[in-house]
Formats: structure tokens, sequence, C-alpha cells
């Protein structure tokens, strides 16, 4: 867990495997215990809204439980009879899985105020079971524009570039900017159909066009894979000035970039595709009855909160149809795109594959990223598919859709 500066936490005790915070309780105050994957300017964002609810509702203390590893800190949670009361799920095979574990609650919310894919994909016959209160836009192209010349809006163009910034290093979850980059071009080369039965189990990894697609990303980024697996996601980018590498893919949010340096004229992007983008989402779910967390996530996933949740640091944004005003001009017309009947947004492939299929991936990624040949790679990504039954048309990991235009004309 990293370190948590002093003004966030007001007392904290490492426990065993949890690293769950104990708080210092005064007599009539409700406790909600939260588990969060956040850290830096992310995790200081969502502190933000701690601090406000709390002034609201001062009987109520919020303690957050930090942690890369989060579902196998909540595993461990669930199995030691530990489990917080909310949990970030930050994939959708995450939601799945607990539901169909029976340990994720249903929850009493309306989350109507939320745009498609996200809101469907935290629902399961008409039941509400995870909110997304943190969303993002992946398929983004940035580049430094005192230096680079902006990326054409299509895969040729960007076929011919290079001088790519990549970074593949991110704690239990390394590989990952990778597997977005790979499902980025499978979606814009093969289109969404096959995407879909790609992300849902239903098409195989040692085939096309999934095969293509690992194939063009290591052509597209052969000359930056050099050390990439060790690299850090973000130091990656910071060699986008003119020197080093010049170009980068992902969200906002995975960018290391201050907020004065995004403007048009300095750190700016082009969506990687004319029709259908990749988005992604961190949502909520409650593990306990405990009625102060019922207000929490309530507080969380109103207009107020998110509101202030995308205007402090971290570049958040919001899937909420009336969140429409952010201080930083690149950052709102991103979140356009959430809103946007001009695209399709696809929820992230790895995102919506079932937890242990994504971690298979992403080591994969890796692997690829140091040289190992591609097709026993995907053979073993089959064979991992296989064994979970997670193409079975009988145990689907996720519901649909996967993909949907925000508001339909």
């Amino acid at each position: 867990m990293r370190r948590l500066t002093a003004p966030l936490v007001r007392c904290a005790l490492v426990l065993a495997l949890l690293l769950a915070p104990v708080a210092c309780d005064e007599p009539g105050r409700e406790k909600v215990t939260i588990m969060v994957p956040w850290s830096g300017t992310e995790f200081e964002a969502f502190y933000a809204v701690v601090k406000d609810f709390e002034r609201e509702h001062p009987g109520i203390d919020v303690e957050p439980q930090v942690t890369r590893a989060l579902t196998q800190q909540l595993d461990a949670a669930s199995t030691a009879d530990a489990k917080p009361d909310l949990a970030v799920l930050p994939t959708v095979g995450a939601i799945a899985k607990y539901r169909q574990e029976k340990v994720l609650l249903k929850l009493d919310i309306d989350t109507d105020a939320y745009v498609q894919p996200f809101r469907g994909l935290g629902m399961n016959d008409g039941d509400v079971y995870a909110v997304p209160v943190k969303a993002d836009v992946k398929s983004l192209l940035w580049y430094d524009a005192r230096h680079t010349a902006r990326p054409g809006e299509n895969r040729a163009a960007l076929r011919s570039r290079s001088g790519w910034c990549l970074g593949l290093e991110s704690g239990p979850t390394s590989g990952w900017p990778g597997a977005d980059w790979i499902a980025d071009i499978l979606l814009s080369d093969a289109g969404i159909d096959a995407y879909t039965a790609w992300a849902s189990g239903r098409a195989g990894w040692n085939e096309r066009p999934v095969k293509d697609a690992w194939t063009m990303w290591g052509r597209t980024v052969a000359g930056a894979l050099e050390d990439a697996s060790t690299r850090n996601f973000r130091d990656a980018a910071r060699g986008m000035a003119g020197k080093g590498c010049s170009l980068g893919h992902g969200a906002l949010s995975a960018m290391p970039f201050a907020s004065a340096q995004v403007r048009d004229s300095r750190y700016t992007y082009v969506p990687s595709s004319r029709d259908a983008l990749e988005a992604s989402a961190d949502f909520v779910g409650k593990f306990t009855r405990n009625k102060a967390a019922d207000e929490f996530l309530r507080y969380l996933a109103g207009t107020k909160a998110q509101r202030t949740w995308v205007n402090e640091p971290g570049f958040a944004l919001s899937a909420h149809k009336g969140v429409t005003q952010y201080d930083n001009a690149v950052q709102g017309r991103i979140a356009e795109i959430l809103r946007s009947s001009r695209y399709t947004l696809c929820f992230s492939a790895a995102d919506a594959m079932e937890p242990d299929v994504s971690a298979a991936f992403y080591r994969a990624v890796l692997d690829y990223a140091n040289g190992r040949k591609l097709t026993p790679l995907l053979a073993a990504l089959d064979k991992v598919q296989k064994e979970l039954g997670y193409s079975s048309p009988q145990s689907p990991p996720t519901p649909r859709p996967l993909c949907s235009i925000p508001n339909p004309p």
C-alpha cells in the first residue's frame, strides 16, 4: 500500500492482508469503510468528496482502505469475514464475479442519470449492483502540439508514425496499457461485433481478428518495446516534449500531465477512431448491510459529488448526464464523448473479462513485449479461457451490451 500523507488519514493500521485503517471512533458516530485502488492525485480528488460528505453528514466517518491489488485484497477480506462496506470494482468482470458469489449486494439506488453503456454494466435483470462513479475514455492519442504534428484519426495514418511512448509497468496489473491498446486496434480494425465476441469470450485468441490486432500492435510500437515491461506507464509519457518519444495512447488520467499543461496549444489529443471508442469506469459496490454506506454511496453517485470530483486533480470524468461543467476545457471535451451520439462507446475488453482471464492477458502482453513468440502466448490464453469455463454460453461472465451509443439520436 502506498503511504498516504498525514492530512489525508486520521489514524491507520495495516492489519495482516487487509491493509485496513482503524478509525478514531467517537461515541455516536457511524463508520463506513471503502476499499479503493487510487493513489496520488486520483486519491486526493476522491478524498475531497469524502470530506464534503462528512461535513454534510457529521454523524458518519468514511475510512478508505487503499490497495493496488484490489480484487486480491477483497477476496482475502471476504474469506476472513472482514469485508469492507463498499469497494471500488474496476472491472465489469469483478462485478459479475462477486454477484455470482452472492457477496455483492443489490443496491436501492437509481442510476437512470448515467449514460450507457456504464449504467447497464452495473445491473443484472434490472437490479442495480454497482454504480459507475468515475469514467475514462481510453481511445485517445496524445501529443505535444509545440513539437509534434497532429496524428491522423485513422489506423492507416498511425501505422506510419513512430516515436511512441510505451510503459507497461503498473504494479499488480502491469501489462494493462498494452492490453488496452490491442483492444483499441481490434475495435477500430475489426468492428464492434468482433470486439464484443472477443471481450465476451465467444472468439478465440489465436485466430483472426484477435491475432491480427496483437500483430499490428507489435509492429506499431516495435521501436518502443525495449524495457517497456519494466517502465512505468506514467513515466513513459514524460518524454513527450520534442525529445525521446512523441506520441502516447490512453486515457487522460493515465498521463503525467499537470492541469495547466493540458490545453490545445500544449498536450492535447485526437480520438483513435472516427466511430467507436474504448471506455472504462470505476464502479462502487456494497458488501455489507451498513445503512450509512447506503447514504455515502447515494452521495457519491449524485450530481453534486460528481461535479466536485471531476474538477479536483486527477482528470476524472463523469458518466452522469448532469455533469457538464469542467474547469479544464480539454478535459471537458473528452467528457462530452461520454454523452455524444457521434461515437459508439465500447467498455474496455480486459475490464469486461473474468478477472483471471484479464490477469493472464496482462501477463501475455508483458511476455510479448519481452520477445516471446505470439502464437504460443495466444494458445495459452485460449487454454486459460477454456479452463475457466469463460466461453460457456450457459454462464456469461458479464452483462450485455458492452457497446452502445450514450445518447442515441
